[in-house]
């Protein structure tokens, strides 16, 4: 079976952190793949938060996810916290690529949680069509 394997870039920028909640546990009592991806999507909306943006205003765009991949590393449990990273990179006439890494940290060392990318395309809801990234938007998305 071929596995995913990301090439994950260098120099994250942007950083938030996402406490577990008891109901993100599964019936292995640690937290669920269907939660990991839910954990990054909190932290594209709070990536885009500090952008200035939401996933529905997106610089007169709004965003939808065409993609995911996901490399599961370690277990993440209950009253731990999730340190998240996210940068933009890969950009097309109208869509990104948004790569996470989530981290924790246990005893004073750093664990990777998962690896993971999603790719973000830039899309006009009164039209049901994809549509060009504002250059705004790309220009300050690149930055952080």
């Amino acid at each position: 079976m071929g596995r995913i394997k990301l090439t994950m870039p260098t120099g994250f920028s942007f950083e938030t952190r996402i406490p577990v909640r008891i109901t993100d546990l599964n019936y292995g009592g640690h937290v669920g793949n269907d939660t990991i991806l839910s954990i990054i999507h909190e932290a594209r909306m709070q990536f885009l938060r500090h952008a200035g943006y939401t996933e529905l205003n997106f610089g007169g765009a709004s965003l939808i996810m065409s993609d995911v991949a996901i490399e599961f590393k370690k277990e993440l449990f209950y009253g731990e916290e999730v340190i998240a990273k996210v940068m933009a990179t890969e950009f097309s006439r109208v869509g990104f690529d948004l790569y996470y890494q989530l981290l924790k940290t246990v005893s004073g060392e750093t664990k990777i949680i998962a690896n993971a990318r999603t790719g973000m395309v830039c899309f006009d809801y009164i039209n049901k069509k994809m549509t060009a990234i504002p250059t705004e938007v790309k220009e300050k998305i690149q930055s952080l």
